[in-house]
């Protein structure tokens, strides 16, 4: 169940504290194929499953990093939502690192930690440090300190 923090003072007051983790999901080929589609990233090691089963690194197709990335918004809206606010954007990334792979067929989840808490006139601006990880993996597959902002 997603933490529900209620408004601006809610939120600073949880900076440094770790929210929790979605649930897991499996990354599929079609996910994979559709994200190539969208982008024109067509690289072999995420779309050609044969050629990456023989020739990969990873014995098998991944998904793009960037799509890990890209599920985010989702996997955070498992763990957390801010009530309180007229409305909230994604307003960019401070780090972001790919540390292992995410085979196609693997469980991903994510973790959430509020790293800081800004107000401005008319808002607040806060950052979290998101930990995406592969089931039995011993690293992370991407972590980011992502920045989004919210209005009241």
């Amino acid at each position: 169940m997603a933490t529900v923090i209620n408004g601006i003072d809610d939120l600073k007051s949880r900076a440094g504290s770790h929210l929790g983790y979605s649930d897991w999901h499996t990354i599929t080929q079609e996910q994979v194929n559709l994200f190539a589609q969208a982008t024109g990233d067509h690289q072999w090691i995420h779309v050609d499953v044969e050629r990456a089963k023989r020739e990969s690194p990873f014995g098998g197709p991944i998904a793009h990093g960037y799509l890990t990335l890209s599920l985010a918004p989702a996997l955070l809206a498992e763990i957390m939502s801010v009530s309180g606010v007229s409305m909230g954007v994604n307003y960019g990334c401070n780090k972001v690192r790919f540390p292992s792979p995410v085979p196609v067929g693997s469980k991903l989840r994510m973790g959430a930690e509020v790293v800081d808490v800004t107000e401005f006139e008319g808002g607040a601006q806060y950052t979290l440090r998101l930990t995406m990880e592969v089931e039995g993996a011993p690293k992370p597959s991407c972590v980011a300190e992502c920045i989004y902002r919210v209005y009241v």
